[in-house]
């Protein structure tokens, strides 16, 4: 039986293994457009062969693992490049696949008897969704291409703090609907809406982690 592994991760590592103690990293390889059939090479070897920087892959998937996310971070050498790559590809992912996904997940199972409450989760979900689209792709058009040539000074201005401050606020609007729907939507079929659920639940976990990397990965590598 496999178990998870809480502890850094080397690049002489199998690949293989740490998808066996970790499944959440697949996430970490299809951002990094590292495809499956890697056989018994190591992480370094899968990263030299795809041209993925190996520190930067090993940061993520540290950060991701350990429990300490100061301790998983701290002196890293990242590629900002390799970082940037992960961060638009994460950006696509949640804007175009995963937050689609579990609104149309969400109307399939909503009550025909509730009307007016489902035109109010769903306008509350789509809210949420804006506020996402409107972070990423900040982040993506303004952010990320200008962000090396920034004074220090205004580096540290402009992003240290807001960073942090929008990241709290997405998290806590999604776990605001997950409590809505757990503590005040009737459905006739548990099985549908905990479907949904467990969704929700896991794309809260994906966004907490998505913005650590940016908090204790992106952050220190500008500043």
């Amino acid at each position: 039986m496999n178990k998870f592994r809480f502890g850094k991760y080397r690049e002489t590592d199998l690949m293989s293994d740490l998808i066996s103690e970790n499944y959440p990293a697949l996430l970490v390889l299809s951002r990094f457009g590292i495809a499956l059939g890697f056989g018994n090479r190591s992480i370094g070897e899968v990263c030299r062969n795809n041209d993925v920087d190996t520190n930067t892959f090993l940061a993520i998937i540290n950060l991701m693992v350990m429990e300490n996310q100061a301790t998983a971070s701290a002196d890293v050498r990242i590629s900002l490049e390799s970082l940037v790559k992960y961060l638009h590809n994460s950006h696509d992912y949640f804007l175009n696949y995963r937050l689609p996904e579990i609104r149309k997940k969400l109307i399939e199972v909503l009550n025909e008897d509730q009307a007016d409450l489902n035109k109010a989760v769903l306008e509350y979900f789509d809210k949420f969704v804006v506020e996402v689209k409107k972070h990423m792709l900040y982040e993506n058009k303004k952010v990320f291409p200008f962000v090396k040539d920034l004074p220090e000074d205004e580096k540290k201005e402009k992003y240290a703090g807001g960073f942090s401050k929008q990241h709290e606020q997405i998290e806590m609007r999604l776990t605001e609907f997950k409590n809505i729907l757990i503590k005040y939507y009737p459905v006739q079929s548990t099985n549908e809406i905990n479907s949904v659920l467990f969704d929700i639940f896991n794309c809260e976990k994906e966004l907490i982690l998505h913005n650590a990397i940016e908090d204790y990965l992106f952050l220190p590598s500008i500043l």
